[in-house]
């Protein structure tokens, strides 16, 4: 069977499209549709936000295909938190930093490793090591919500707002021992969340009326039909 010549680049396209849409965008379409925005394939029948997730090695795939798209979004992403008079995150100037290196290998600029990690050391020696502590932080409380593990010794914790759900999965499941940290549920406000959710997205979303400290549930997982 042969392969139709522009099936790559409608692919591309699509591709493309999707990832035009901002995840708090993608967010609040989901919470009232179960189906993809683009081709309108049903994601779950009744939990499709636990189904979405930051797909890293189709976004640099398409960032290659497309020329200066990367450094377009980059760019806006710059402008719009500048313009609320917000610090950028620490994510977007890795980005920033990953794409200036990149550029320079591309056009034979780049420096020498020994160099390049002594102009870094002096640059930012604090930004490198304070594992994030300069970040916006969250404080929370993870509380078990289930009879089948134990409660944490320490349940009162404070990080990065960056910190992701999947970072407190493997945080609960080192503490308690657990083969995997697939084997858990994270909850807040009785509702299931998706491992790729920033704190600081549950804390907009889901508690921003509320006080500190974000009160979360772990339980084992629990398979949906």
């Amino acid at each position: 069977m042969k392969r139709s010549v522009g099936q790559p680049i409608n692919r591309l396209q699509k591709m493309v499209q999707l990832l035009k849409l901002c995840r708090s965008c993608l967010v609040k379409y989901l919470e009232e549709n179960n189906t993809c925005p683009t081709c309108r394939i049903v994601i779950h029948q009744s939990h499709p936000l636990q189904y979405i997730g930051h797909d890293r090695t189709m976004q640099d795939i398409v960032y290659k295909l497309v020329p200066g798209l990367q450094e377009a979004e980059i760019k806006k992403q710059r402008e719009f938190y500048q313009k609320l008079g917000m610090e950028v995150p620490g994510d977007i100037k890795g980005e920033l930093c990953n794409m200036k290196t990149h550029l320079d290998q591309r056009n034979g600029d780049a420096k020498s490793e020994d160099t390049a990690n002594k102009e870094a050391g002096e640059e930012k020696p604090e930004e490198d090591n304070d594992y994030h502590r300069s970040d916006e932080q969250v404080s929370i409380c993870l509380e078990c919500n289930s009879s089948k593990l134990r409660g944490l010794k320490r349940k009162w914790i404070r990080c990065s707002a960056q910190a992701t759900v999947l970072h407190l999965k493997k945080f609960i499941a080192k503490k308690l021992n657990l083969t995997s940290f697939n084997e858990l549920d994270i909850l807040c406000n009785e509702e299931i969340l998706g491992k790729d959710h920033t704190l600081k997205f549950v804390v907009v979303t889901r508690w921003r009326f509320k006080k500190s400290p974000l009160l979360l549930h772990y339980r084992p997982k629990m398979d949906l039909l």
